[in-house]
């Protein structure tokens, strides 16, 4: 495929999520939005129309609307099922975190993606900022050792009842609505995890409205929290013997960066982003498809499988099984 090949998109679903990935596609070379659907009619039509794409009837139409990649920007309830039937219609499926409600799920999805030849990734969008990767750069040139500890969390509070991240249905809960975010930065600087402490609590809903995770990896050892009832900073902390880095808030949208030396130098990372953010996973996706890439080397299945495989432990430390499950 030519490097100026024109990516068509199609979207299932028509939350915030899908809204803000749509319109991230104006600053992806080369990609376009050509079809939506959503189960509910209505919306599904209104997006369509504000964003000059064509809404389809059910999911099968949308697989058979001619795009060439499929963003999955539903609940998480629902990731599985919608990225096998993509896999399995030839169509390279980009899926909204976290991939799957657990690591049996995921396990599923990537064996077919595999015995289908087609590509598939996990859209865990913070890899991909200029600032993570000048990050990235810069330690390799000017190093802080090898990291050995990370720190991380978000917590929101006054999150509505009826919000689908408390969604019990649905496979809500902190865990994976938020602290997949803090999962990533663990294994993306400490590899994987070999076991996982946890602490919190399940609200009203049956899912769980706070958790702290300690948790020893195969290169050092993380402190991660999130929440949905509490109001927390949204700062990491990466740390080393030869110094630290601070990524400052929100980190999972990176734009700043302190190095702090044990020789007492500092140095101070900007690199603003653009185009809300998701644009950058997404060009990198479309790339994969034109390169002709089953995966990807940045965010690979292994690294998804290390995410949900601590989201599992946490959440059977608390209790927490859905439905589905």
């Amino acid at each position: 495929m030519k490097d100026d090949t024109v990516i068509r998109w199609g979207i299932v679903g028509t939350g915030r999520i899908a809204r803000r990935f749509a319109q991230s596609l104006a600053h992806v070379p080369n990609a376009q939005l050509q079809a939506v659907w959503s189960r509910r009619a209505g919306p599904a039509a209104e997006f369509a129309q504000s964003f000059d794409a064509r809404a389809c009837d059910d999911f099968a139409a949308l697989l058979a609307s001619g795009i060439d990649a499929l963003y999955i920007a539903t609940m998480q309830d629902t990731h599985a099922d919608y990225a096998i039937a993509a896999l399995q219609a030839g169509i390279p499926v980009l899926c909204e975190k976290p991939a799957t409600l657990n690591a049996a799920q995921l396990e599923r999805v990537v064996a077919i993606a595999r015995a289908e030849q087609r590509l598939f990734m996990e859209a865990m969008k913070p890899p991909f900022y200029p600032l993570y990767r000048q990050l990235r750069a810069h330690l390799a040139s000017d190093p802080i050792g090898e990291i050995g500890m990370v720190r991380a969390g978000c917590s929101v509070a006054s999150v509505p009842d009826d919000h689908p991240s408390l969604s019990f249905a649905h496979g809500g809960g902190a865990l994976l609505d938020i602290g997949i975010y803090e999962m990533f930065l663990a294994v993306d600087w400490l590899g994987a995890p070999l076991d996982v402490q946890t602490f919190g609590r399940l609200g009203p809903s049956g899912v769980d409205v706070f958790a702290s995770l300690n948790s020893r990896h195969e290169h050092g050892i993380s402190q991660l929290f999130c929440g949905l009832d509490l109001l927390g900073r949204g700062d990491a902390l990466l740390m080393a013997q030869g110094g630290n880095v601070t990524i400052h808030e929100n980190w999972w949208n990176p734009s700043r960066a302190t190095v702090r030396y044990a020789d007492g130098r500092v140095v101070e990372l900007d690199a603003p982003f653009d185009g809300g953010g998701l644009n950058y996973e997404t060009a990198h996706f479309c790339e994969l498809i034109r390169a002709g890439q089953l995966e990807s080397p940045v965010m690979t299945h292994a690294k998804s499988m290390q995410m949900i495989a601590m989201a599992d432990a946490a959440r059977a430390t608390l209790g927490l099984k859905f439905a589905q499950e």
